[in-house]
């Protein structure tokens, strides 16, 4: 019923698999628009057990799940949502030395992790992988959102470089309903990316501010001597 989405969209979803790196506001949002949709396969890695201050914003958890495994507990609820979604979970960061095997057969990875540590990790090997990731992040009552296609976008380096200072993981305030909001933008642009459906987000970036209700997009582009995307760093 949704113009323009035939079966063979559909069935594009059902064959696809999206890694998800972070299962908290923005990431068990994702997750769970994503199974409904009808997603194939999601592979999902987030470090540590649910506490009480995650509970927030935390749409996959429930309050006696505090102190358990985090991803055991956003496989069972996804899986109780829509058993024909194949969920497999890593308890780990994402790092240097486990990201090759978490993208293992994914065609898209969603950046949610609260540090931009994690995030350059998986941005990286997404460009060397060739695998495009929607990267979006939320501080208090505003956000952004963009797609990183390599070798044709802006990759998260040549926005954010590597000097850049680093987050403090959980020194930053959190309205749920905010992170709920951009964790269904980043599974509707996800579900365009990975099913060639409506007009994803190219080299342009959302930005907004939700305590006036102000949104705008910012055309973005990318440095031709990005160490990671860039020609430079294509051929190291």
């Amino acid at each position: 019923m949704l113009e323009g989405f035939a079966e063979y969209h559909q069935r594009k979803l059902k064959d696809s698999t999206a890694f998800i790196a972070g299962i908290g506001g923005l990431g068990g949002t994702a997750a769970a628009y994503l199974a409904v949709a009808g997603i194939g396969k999601m592979i999902i890695a987030h470090s540590g057990n649910l506490t009480l201050s995650n509970m927030n914003r935390q749409i996959l958890m429930k309050n006696d799940w505090i102190g358990k495994s985090r991803v055991e507990q956003a496989k069972k609820t996804i899986e109780e949502i829509n058993p024909d979604v194949e969920v497999d979970i890593y308890d780990e960061r994402t790092s240097h030395s486990n990201v090759d095997k978490l993208l293992e057969g994914a065609q898209i990875a969603l950046s949610a992790r609260p540090n931009f540590n994690e995030r350059r990790v998986l941005n990286n090997a997404c460009i060397r992988m060739n695998i495009p990731m929607v990267e979006a992040a939320m501080n208090g009552m505003e956000g952004y959102i963009f797609n990183i296609i390599p070798e044709v976008t802006p990759c998260l380096n040549c926005l954010y470089p590597d000097d850049n200072p680093e987050w403090e993981e959980l020194g930053f305030p959190v309205l749920g309903a905010v992170s709920g909001m951009l964790g269904c933008l980043m599974a509707i642009e996800a579900i365009k990316l990975l099913t060639g459906y409506g007009k994803p987000l190219f080299s342009k970036m959302l930005v907004f501010n939700t305590d006036g209700m102000d949104f705008k997009k910012l055309n973005i582009r990318r440095d031709d001597n990005c160490a990671v995307c860039g020609q430079a760093g294509i051929n190291s």
